[in-house]
């Protein structure tokens, strides 16, 4: 029996690996879809979900037709450059680039700026009324700006009757709008920023006969530098995509926006008619947003982080 027994293992082993074997690899198989597997699993689900609608936006960028009703995920039909050359043709989208351009970065830089400045006055100094400023940030911004739309366009019809240069259908005016926007949860980040700041550094540039200026300038603000990034980024995406004020400030066609002008390209009966150089200006549109991002990368990370450490 004993024999028997040996012969029979010795052919199991020979024969292939034994069912214990596979029961074990069974097992830690099983093990590393539970512990790890799955989630390989969802992030191949979430790279594809987010993938789609860019593949499709590109496909219907290159689709040669143009049209909403023949733009498939995969072109069958070929690929071509027109919608491209359609877009710059049938469309001001070159002055609405540069209108968008204009006043994202203008618009973006004053608000990092006065916020910048707001945010160093509640962290390192203390006056009547700080906690009070604090609360009144923090609760205006509570509601949207749009709140005020009726009362903001009767201010800017006077404006534009007296200052023309400043009032309807111009960046000045766009931009004096959204500056009106600019202080709120900017601050707030910042300001936790710079409470994370040892005051010994005021203190001793104070000691050695520096004014707040140069406090601020020459050593605050380059320790603050990932924050800056960060509400620079925020504020730039934030201005280049805003649509509802803009819409109703500009309403002639070379003072228009990218937002407002792309919107147009689909009102009506025209949707599927112009989806195909919709779609070539929407891939377009994404440029400035992906370069600012790919310049601003390095201080993405630590400036969400660091600003969230002290309230």
């Amino acid at each position: 029996m004993t024999t028997l027994t040996g012969a029979a293992r010795t052919g199991d082993t020979a024969g292939g690996p034994p069912t214990v074997n596979r029961n074990v690899t069974g097992r830690r198989r099983n093990r590393w879809f539970a512990q790890v597997g799955w989630r390989h699993l969802v992030a191949v689900l979430g790279v594809l979900f987010s993938l789609f609608p860019i593949v499709f936006v590109l496909s219907a960028a290159l689709n040669p037709l143009g049209t909403l009703s023949t733009t498939e995920l995969v072109p069958t039909d070929g690929v071509s450059l027109g919608n491209f050359g359609g877009l710059f043709e049938r469309t001001a989208f070159g002055r609405w680039f540069l209108n968008s351009l204009l006043i994202a970065g203008v618009a973006s830089f004053a608000s990092v700026f006065l916020s910048a400045l707001a945010a160093y006055a509640f962290s390192r100094m203390r006056f009547r009324g700080r906690r009070v400023g604090l609360l009144a940030l923090l609760l205006i911004q509570m509601f949207p700006q749009f709140l005020a739309i009726v009362a903001i366009y009767l201010i800017f019809g006077t404006i534009t009757d007296l200052w023309p240069s400043i009032g309807f259908n111009t960046p000045w005016g766009l931009l004096l709008l959204y500056m009106g926007g600019a202080l709120g949860v900017n601050t707030w980040l910042m300001k936790g920023f710079f409470d994370t700041l040892p005051r010994e550094l005021d203190e001793s540039a104070t000691m050695d006969g520096a004014s707040h200026a140069q406090v601020y300038f020459r050593i605050m603000l380059p320790l603050v530098a990932p924050i800056l990034a960060v509400t620079g980024l925020l504020a730039f995406i934030g201005t280049i995509n805003e649509f509802l004020m803009a819409n109703v400030f500009l309403t002639s066609t070379d003072s228009k926006t990218l937002a407002v002008g792309m919107y147009g390209l689909l009102e009506g009966n025209e949707r599927n008619n112009n989806f195909g150089i919709f779609a070539a200006g929407t891939l377009l549109t994404a440029i400035p947003t992906v370069l600012v991002f790919q310049l601003l990368q390095r201080y993405i990370v630590s400036g969400l982080t660091s600003g969230a450490v002290k309230g």
